[in-house]
Protein backbone atom coordinates (compact mmCIF):
# COMPACT_ATOMS: atom_id res chain seq x y z
CA UNK A 1 0.00 0.00 0.00
CA UNK A 2 1.16 3.64 -0.40
CA UNK A 3 2.92 4.84 2.74
CA UNK A 4 3.62 8.24 4.14
CA UNK A 5 7.31 8.89 3.66
CA UNK A 6 9.46 9.51 6.70
CA UNK A 7 11.72 12.03 4.93
CA UNK A 8 10.35 15.10 3.13
CA UNK A 9 10.81 14.52 -0.61
CA UNK A 10 13.08 16.98 -2.46
CA UNK A 11 10.27 18.44 -4.58
CA UNK A 12 8.60 19.96 -1.49
CA UNK A 13 9.78 23.43 -0.50
CA UNK A 14 11.74 24.09 2.68
CA UNK A 15 11.40 27.88 2.41
CA UNK A 16 8.30 28.00 4.56
CA UNK A 17 7.47 29.51 7.95
CA UNK A 18 4.75 26.96 8.69
CA UNK A 19 3.26 23.97 6.90
CA UNK A 20 0.87 21.01 7.07
CA UNK A 21 1.76 18.45 4.41
CA UNK A 22 1.76 14.78 3.52
CA UNK A 23 3.54 12.62 0.99
CA UNK A 24 2.37 9.22 -0.27
CA UNK A 25 4.62 6.71 -1.96
CA UNK A 26 3.62 6.62 -5.62
CA UNK A 27 6.00 3.96 -6.90
CA UNK A 28 3.00 1.89 -7.92
CA UNK A 29 0.38 3.69 -10.02
CA UNK A 30 -2.49 1.58 -11.29
CA UNK A 31 -5.06 2.49 -13.91
CA UNK A 32 -5.52 5.79 -15.68
CA UNK A 33 -7.19 7.70 -12.86
CA UNK A 34 -4.84 10.27 -11.30
CA UNK A 35 -3.50 9.56 -7.82
CA UNK A 36 -2.41 12.08 -5.20
CA UNK A 37 1.25 11.75 -4.24
CA UNK A 38 1.36 14.75 -1.94
CA UNK A 39 -0.58 17.80 -0.81
CA UNK A 40 -0.57 20.41 1.90
CA UNK A 41 -0.69 23.98 3.06
CA UNK A 42 2.30 26.31 3.35
CA UNK A 43 2.90 29.79 4.71
CA UNK A 44 5.87 31.22 2.88
CA UNK A 45 9.03 32.44 4.52
CA UNK A 46 10.07 35.99 3.65
CA UNK A 47 12.70 34.71 1.21
CA UNK A 48 10.38 32.19 -0.46
CA UNK A 49 11.42 31.62 -4.06
CA UNK A 50 10.78 28.44 -6.01
CA UNK A 51 12.44 28.15 -9.41
CA UNK A 52 12.01 24.89 -11.30
CA UNK A 53 12.99 24.07 -14.85
CA UNK A 54 10.95 20.86 -14.66
CA UNK A 55 8.66 18.96 -12.30
CA UNK A 56 8.05 15.23 -12.19
CA UNK A 57 4.37 15.43 -11.18
CA UNK A 58 1.35 17.50 -12.18
CA UNK A 59 0.84 20.20 -9.56
CA UNK A 60 -2.11 22.43 -8.72
CA UNK A 61 -1.68 25.37 -6.32
CA UNK A 62 -4.27 27.65 -4.73
CA UNK A 63 -3.56 30.98 -3.02
CA UNK A 64 -5.55 31.40 0.20
CA UNK A 65 -3.98 34.68 1.35
CA UNK A 66 -1.09 37.04 0.74
CA UNK A 67 0.49 38.20 -2.48
CA UNK A 68 3.25 37.05 -4.76
CA UNK A 69 4.27 36.54 -8.35
CA UNK A 70 4.33 33.61 -10.74
CA UNK A 71 6.30 33.34 -13.95
CA UNK A 72 5.40 30.39 -16.13
CA UNK A 73 5.98 29.73 -19.81
CA UNK A 74 7.38 33.23 -20.22
CA UNK A 75 4.27 34.93 -18.79
CA UNK A 76 4.01 36.84 -15.52
CA UNK A 77 0.99 36.43 -13.24
CA UNK A 78 0.11 38.27 -10.04
CA UNK A 79 -0.75 35.93 -7.16
CA UNK A 80 -3.44 36.86 -4.66
CA UNK A 81 -6.33 35.24 -2.80
CA UNK A 82 -8.39 33.01 -5.10
CA UNK A 83 -5.74 32.38 -7.78
CA UNK A 84 -5.14 28.79 -8.94
CA UNK A 85 -2.41 27.63 -11.28
CA UNK A 86 -1.11 24.33 -12.60
CA UNK A 87 2.20 23.03 -13.87
CA UNK A 88 3.80 19.72 -14.72
CA UNK A 89 6.62 17.98 -16.59
CA UNK A 90 8.38 20.26 -19.04
CA UNK A 91 6.81 23.48 -17.68
CA UNK A 92 9.40 25.81 -16.09
CA UNK A 93 7.95 28.04 -13.37
CA UNK A 94 9.07 30.45 -10.69
CA UNK A 95 7.05 31.44 -7.59
CA UNK A 96 7.97 34.30 -5.26
CA UNK A 97 6.21 35.94 -2.33
CA UNK A 98 5.70 39.53 -1.26
CA UNK A 99 7.89 39.76 1.85
CA UNK A 100 5.44 42.08 3.63
CA UNK A 101 2.30 40.11 2.71
CA UNK A 102 3.54 36.53 2.50
CA UNK A 103 1.76 33.86 0.52
CA UNK A 104 -0.43 31.31 2.27
CA UNK A 105 -1.24 28.62 -0.26
CA UNK A 106 -2.34 25.04 -0.79
CA UNK A 107 -0.93 22.54 -3.26
CA UNK A 108 -1.61 19.04 -4.53
CA UNK A 109 0.60 16.87 -6.73
CA UNK A 110 -0.94 14.26 -9.02
CA UNK A 111 0.68 11.27 -10.73
CA UNK A 112 -0.55 8.72 -13.25
CA UNK A 113 -1.11 8.71 -17.01
CA UNK A 114 -4.42 10.55 -16.61
CA UNK A 115 -3.18 13.37 -14.35
CA UNK A 116 -2.54 15.97 -17.03
CA UNK A 117 -5.81 15.16 -18.77
CA UNK A 118 -7.71 15.51 -15.47
CA UNK A 119 -6.29 19.00 -14.89
CA UNK A 120 -7.16 20.03 -18.43
CA UNK A 121 -10.70 18.70 -18.02
CA UNK A 122 -11.05 20.81 -14.86
CA UNK A 123 -10.20 23.90 -16.89
CA UNK A 124 -6.75 24.34 -15.32
CA UNK A 125 -4.44 22.82 -17.90
CA UNK A 126 -0.78 22.65 -16.88
CA UNK A 127 0.88 25.97 -17.66
CA UNK A 128 -2.23 28.09 -17.02
CA UNK A 129 -3.31 30.45 -14.24
CA UNK A 130 -6.91 31.29 -13.28
CA UNK A 131 -9.09 32.74 -10.53
CA UNK A 132 -11.90 30.97 -8.69
CA UNK A 133 -15.08 32.52 -7.35
CA UNK A 134 -15.88 30.30 -4.36
CA UNK A 135 -12.63 30.75 -2.44
CA UNK A 136 -13.89 29.32 0.85
CA UNK A 137 -15.25 26.19 -0.83
CA UNK A 138 -11.97 25.49 -2.61
CA UNK A 139 -10.05 26.04 0.62
CA UNK A 140 -12.36 23.62 2.44
CA UNK A 141 -11.82 21.02 -0.31
CA UNK A 142 -8.06 21.29 0.17
CA UNK A 143 -8.48 20.88 3.92
CA UNK A 144 -10.50 17.68 3.37
CA UNK A 145 -7.73 16.43 1.08
CA UNK A 146 -5.03 17.13 3.68
CA UNK A 147 -7.06 15.36 6.37
CA UNK A 148 -7.45 12.33 4.10
CA UNK A 149 -3.77 12.08 3.26
CA UNK A 150 -2.66 12.42 6.87
CA UNK A 151 -4.88 9.61 8.14
CA UNK A 152 -2.05 7.11 8.18
CA UNK A 153 -4.39 4.22 7.39
CA UNK A 154 -4.36 1.56 4.67
CA UNK A 155 -7.07 3.46 2.78
CA UNK A 156 -5.50 6.94 3.05
CA UNK A 157 -4.16 6.94 -0.52
CA UNK A 158 -7.49 5.84 -2.01
CA UNK A 159 -9.43 8.43 -0.01
CA UNK A 160 -6.92 11.13 -0.98
CA UNK A 161 -7.28 10.20 -4.66
CA UNK A 162 -11.07 10.55 -4.42
CA UNK A 163 -10.76 13.86 -2.56
CA UNK A 164 -8.40 15.01 -5.29
CA UNK A 165 -11.04 14.24 -7.92
CA UNK A 166 -13.65 16.13 -5.88
CA UNK A 167 -11.30 19.10 -5.68
CA UNK A 168 -10.82 19.14 -9.46
CA UNK A 169 -14.58 18.94 -10.03
CA UNK A 170 -15.11 21.87 -7.69
CA UNK A 171 -12.42 23.94 -9.38
CA UNK A 172 -13.98 23.24 -12.77
CA UNK A 173 -17.30 24.52 -11.43
CA UNK A 174 -16.09 27.71 -9.75
CA UNK A 175 -13.28 28.73 -12.10
CA UNK A 176 -13.94 32.19 -13.51
CA UNK A 177 -14.37 32.45 -17.29
CA UNK A 178 -11.05 32.80 -19.09
CA UNK A 179 -12.32 35.74 -21.10
CA UNK A 180 -12.95 37.63 -17.87
CA UNK A 181 -9.42 37.24 -16.52
CA UNK A 182 -8.48 40.89 -17.08
CA UNK A 183 -11.90 42.45 -17.44
CA UNK A 184 -13.07 45.42 -15.44
CA UNK A 185 -16.16 43.55 -14.29
CA UNK A 186 -14.00 40.75 -12.82
CA UNK A 187 -11.88 43.27 -10.95
CA UNK A 188 -15.01 44.94 -9.61
CA UNK A 189 -16.36 41.58 -8.47
CA UNK A 190 -13.13 40.73 -6.65
CA UNK A 191 -13.24 44.10 -4.92
CA UNK A 192 -16.87 43.56 -3.87
CA UNK A 193 -16.17 40.01 -2.71
CA UNK A 194 -13.22 41.17 -0.63
CA UNK A 195 -15.40 43.85 0.96
CA UNK A 196 -17.98 41.25 1.99
CA UNK A 197 -15.32 38.87 3.30
CA UNK A 198 -13.91 41.64 5.49
CA UNK A 199 -17.17 43.24 6.62
CA UNK A 200 -19.83 40.50 6.55
CA UNK A 201 -20.48 40.76 10.30
CA UNK A 202 -21.72 44.35 10.05
CA UNK A 203 -23.28 44.30 6.57
CA UNK A 204 -27.02 43.57 6.71
CA UNK A 205 -28.10 43.67 3.06
CA UNK A 206 -26.68 43.37 -0.42
CA UNK A 207 -27.90 46.91 -1.08
CA UNK A 208 -25.81 48.20 1.82
CA UNK A 209 -22.75 46.38 0.48
CA UNK A 210 -23.35 47.73 -3.04
CA UNK A 211 -23.46 51.29 -1.72
CA UNK A 212 -20.20 50.77 0.18
CA UNK A 213 -18.58 49.39 -2.99
CA UNK A 214 -19.95 52.31 -5.04
CA UNK A 215 -21.90 50.23 -7.53
CA UNK A 216 -25.63 49.97 -8.10
CA UNK A 217 -27.51 47.15 -6.32
CA UNK A 218 -28.54 45.64 -9.66
CA UNK A 219 -24.95 45.54 -10.95
CA UNK A 220 -23.72 44.20 -7.59
CA UNK A 221 -26.17 41.30 -7.85
CA UNK A 222 -25.28 40.62 -11.50
CA UNK A 223 -21.61 40.39 -10.58
CA UNK A 224 -22.24 37.71 -7.96
CA UNK A 225 -24.56 35.72 -10.20
CA UNK A 226 -21.98 35.79 -12.99
CA UNK A 227 -18.76 35.15 -11.09
CA UNK A 228 -19.84 33.51 -7.81
CA UNK A 229 -22.75 31.67 -9.43
CA UNK A 230 -25.06 32.60 -6.57
CA UNK A 231 -27.05 35.63 -5.39
CA UNK A 232 -25.06 38.24 -3.48
CA UNK A 233 -27.29 37.93 -0.42
CA UNK A 234 -26.77 34.15 -0.30
CA UNK A 235 -23.01 34.69 -0.47
CA UNK A 236 -23.28 37.17 2.41
CA UNK A 237 -25.40 34.82 4.52
CA UNK A 238 -22.97 31.92 4.01
CA UNK A 239 -20.16 34.08 5.34
CA UNK A 240 -22.27 35.01 8.36
CA UNK A 241 -23.37 31.44 9.05
CA UNK A 242 -19.84 30.04 8.74
CA UNK A 243 -18.68 32.52 11.36
CA UNK A 244 -21.72 31.72 13.49
CA UNK A 245 -20.80 28.02 13.51
CA UNK A 246 -17.31 28.88 14.76
CA UNK A 247 -18.65 31.07 17.56
CA UNK A 248 -21.18 28.45 18.66
CA UNK A 249 -18.75 25.52 18.52
CA UNK A 250 -16.29 27.42 20.67
CA UNK A 251 -19.09 28.28 23.11
CA UNK A 252 -17.96 31.89 22.83
CA UNK A 253 -21.54 33.17 22.56
CA UNK A 254 -25.02 31.77 22.94
CA UNK A 255 -27.51 31.70 20.06
CA UNK A 256 -29.06 35.08 20.77
CA UNK A 257 -25.71 36.79 21.23
CA UNK A 258 -24.36 35.24 18.02
CA UNK A 259 -27.35 36.52 16.07
CA UNK A 260 -26.84 40.01 17.50
CA UNK A 261 -23.13 40.05 16.59
CA UNK A 262 -24.01 39.17 13.00
CA UNK A 263 -26.74 41.79 12.77
CA UNK A 264 -29.72 39.40 12.55
CA UNK A 265 -32.81 38.88 14.61
CA UNK A 266 -32.79 35.47 16.37
CA UNK A 267 -35.67 34.03 14.33
CA UNK A 268 -34.14 34.97 10.97
CA UNK A 269 -30.73 33.81 12.20
CA UNK A 270 -32.00 30.35 13.19
CA UNK A 271 -33.75 29.82 9.85
CA UNK A 272 -30.72 30.98 7.84
CA UNK A 273 -28.35 28.86 9.93
CA UNK A 274 -30.37 25.69 9.39
CA UNK A 275 -30.68 26.40 5.66
CA UNK A 276 -26.88 26.69 5.31
CA UNK A 277 -25.70 23.98 7.74
CA UNK A 278 -28.68 21.62 7.75
CA UNK A 279 -28.88 21.79 11.55
CA UNK A 280 -30.29 24.35 13.99
CA UNK A 281 -27.72 26.58 15.74
CA UNK A 282 -28.31 24.89 19.10
CA UNK A 283 -26.92 21.66 17.62
CA UNK A 284 -23.54 23.38 17.23
CA UNK A 285 -23.86 25.03 20.62
CA UNK A 286 -24.31 21.68 22.39
CA UNK A 287 -21.87 19.73 20.23
CA UNK A 288 -24.72 17.65 18.79
CA UNK A 289 -25.88 16.44 22.18
CA UNK A 290 -29.55 15.38 22.31
CA UNK A 291 -29.62 16.89 25.78
CA UNK A 292 -29.50 20.36 24.30
CA UNK A 293 -33.18 21.21 24.74
CA UNK A 294 -32.70 22.79 28.14
CA UNK A 295 -29.71 24.72 26.87
CA UNK A 296 -31.76 25.90 23.91
CA UNK A 297 -34.41 27.35 26.20
CA UNK A 298 -31.72 29.12 28.21
CA UNK A 299 -30.07 30.53 25.08
CA UNK A 300 -33.26 31.72 23.51
CA UNK A 301 -34.39 33.51 26.63
CA UNK A 302 -31.01 35.06 27.48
Amino acid sequence: MPRRAQVLPPFMSTQVADARRFYLDATVVKGRAPVVVGAGWERSARDYRISRSDFRYFGLEFVAAGRGALRMRGRAHALSRGVVFAYGPGIPHEITTDSTNRLSKYFVDFAGPGAGTALKAAGVAPGTCHTVAAVEEVQAAFEHLIAAGRRGTTTAARIAALQGQILLLLVSEVRLPSGASDSRSRQTFLRCREFLERNFATVRTAEQAAAACRVTPAYFCRLFRRFARQPAYRFLMRLKMNQAAVLLERHALNVGETAEVLGLDPFHFSRAFKRVHGRPPIFFRTGGSPAGSALQRDDETS
